[in-house]
C-alpha cells in the first residue's frame, strides 16, 4: 500500500526518480478508485446504453472529474520522475501526445528498467531501498 499511495506524498515533486514498482501500483491504485468510482456514479451506462447518454444518465460524474484533478499532478509528477530513472528528460511525457502510438511509447518506457548507480537526476532508488 506505500508504494501505491508514495506519489500523494510527492504530490507536486518533479525532482529525482521513481522506481517501476511506484509507477505501476500508483497506476493501478488509480484504475481501482476510477472502475469504483465510474460503477457507483452508473458512468458505465454511457458505453453500453446509448440512450443513457443522450438523457444524461451516466456519464462522468462530478466525483469522476475530481478524482481525475485531484489525481493529475502527481500522476504526471510520477510519470516523469520514471523518465528521470531511466536518465531521460521529464519532457519526454508530450510523446503521450502523438496520435495512436504515444501512450505506447511511453507505456514501453515505464516498462524499462531505470539506469544502475547514480545518474543526472539523483541516486539509484533501488540501491537505496537496498541499502535501509
Amino acid at each position: 500500500m506505500e508504494w501505491m499511495i508514495l506519489p500523494f506524498k510527492r504530490y507536486a515533486d518533479f525532482a529525482g526518480r521513481s522506481r517501476r514498482k511506484e509507477y505501476w501500483m500508483f497506476f493501478l491504485l488509480n484504475l481501482i478508485i476510477y472502475v469504483v468510482l465510474m460503477g457507483a456514479t452508473g458512468g458505465f451506462a454511457m458505453m453500453t446504453d446509448p440512450m443513457a447518454a443522450a438523457s444524461g444518465a451516466g456519464g462522468l460524474s462530478m466525483a469522476v472529474l475530481l478524482y481525475a484533478l485531484i489525481v493529475f499532478i502527481p500522476a504526471l509528477a510520477v510519470q516523469v520522475r520514471r523518465f528521470h530513472d531511466q536518465d531521460k528528460s521529464g519532457w519526454f511525457v508530450l510523446l503521450n501526445f502523438i496520435p495512436f502510438v504515444g501512450a505506447l511509447i511511453v507505456i514501453v518506457f515505464m516498462c524499462l528498467e531505470g539506469t544502475r548507480g547514480a545518474n543526472r537526476f539523483g541516486p539509484d532508488p533501488k540501491a537505496e531501498e537496498a541499502a535501509a
